[in-house]
């Protein structure tokens, strides 16, 4: 990991709320020896969702320059567990020894991206994603796998051992970790290294990062890597206003006829063509289902559809 210079360092403190204080501490005291490898913590996220107001999330960024956390949003790429009481709720109590217990503020959920993938490292959560600044990780927490399992190989970037090891464990019985296949956890470091230029797919396989203390674009994100499907939409209109480079990756579509029946349930194949009927476009990508999203349409199923885009989805080749 590089080392933050005493300005960032300097901010990071000076963000950092009580609670957010005492989770790190907790959090740094689970984890093992040893330094995150460098690489960037990525936040993904669905850019034309809409919030309470019915403005989409990337007009909210592009008006405040800040990115807020479920508890504050209210939205979700499924179901919306983050409020008082709620599943999110007991996730973080368990996770930072109830530091959170009637705070607002709460933890900005990513993952950090050690593949490299273009796609981010968490896709599952978005088709774009902003690319924070290295500095940012003094104050993050991480974890194997998604917190909701109460993962035990925890950390933070200098305690990072007992995730690294899991990570090795993990590659040794499977055969592949954050999206990279091995022969053997050598081969599987080395194979982290290498430049992609293929989305990850990583549905279910990231450390994910709670990263602690705000997040604002201004001073925190290096940059906005974004679906393809939204160039000439009003969505790129607001991304190109952030203030912060917009990057494109190679983005999903898939034919809503391919849509299979055995990953999601049998309510997703009709889904996905009555969606094609409706927006008259017979290809499905992330424009086409976040059209869906702001109509109305099951959260649970959308996010069923995305899910099978990334797993399944061609690059995005425009209309």
């Amino acid at each position: 990991m590089s080392t933050p210079n005493s300005d960032d360092r300097a901010d990071a403190r000076s963000l950092l709320s009580l609670a957010a204080v005492r989770a790190l501490a907790h959090v740094r005291a689970a984890g093992l020896p040893g330094t995150a490898p460098q690489a960037p913590i990525t936040v993904n996220f669905h850019p034309d969702r809409l919030l309470a107001d019915g403005r989409p999330v990337s007009a909210h960024l592009a008006a405040e320059g800040v990115y807020r956390s479920q508890f504050e949003t209210r939205i979700s790429s499924g179901a919306l567990l983050a409020y008082p009481g709620g599943d999110r709720d007991r996730w973080e109590h368990h996770m930072f020894a109830g530091a959170y217990t009637g705070v607002t503020g709460r933890p900005i959920y990513g993952a950090l991206n050690l593949a490299g993938h273009p796609d981010g490292a968490a896709p599952r959560f978005g088709s774009c994603h902003l690319v924070l600044r290295p500095s940012v990780a003094d104050r993050a927490t991480f974890c194997h796998g998604d917190s909701h399992l109460q993962p035990t190989a925890v950390g933070t970037a200098d305690r990072f051992g007992a995730i690294r090891q899991a990570l090795l464990d993990q590659v040794a019985t499977t055969g592949a970790a954050l999206g990279v296949t091995a022969h053997s956890p050598q081969s599987w470091q080395a194979g982290l290294a290498t430049a992609k230029h293929h989305p990850g797919r990583t549905l279910d396989d990231y450390v994910e990062a709670q990263l602690h203390g705000g997040l604002t674009l201004r001073d925190h994100v290096t940059a906005v890597v974004a679906d393809p499907s939204f160039i000439g939409t009003p969505t790129e209109a607001d991304l190109r206003t952030l203030g912060i480079p917009l990057h494109w990756h190679t983005g999903f579509a898939l034919p809503a006829d391919a849509f299979p029946a055995d990953l999601r349930g049998p309510a997703v194949p009709p889904l996905a063509r009555d969606i094609a009927a409706r927006f008259g476009s017979p290809v499905l990508d992330a424009e086409v289902i976040g059209r869906a999203a702001r109509a109305g349409d099951d959260p649970q199923l959308i996010k069923y559809l995305w899910h099978l885009l990334v797993l399944l989805g061609r690059p995005h080749t425009g209309r």
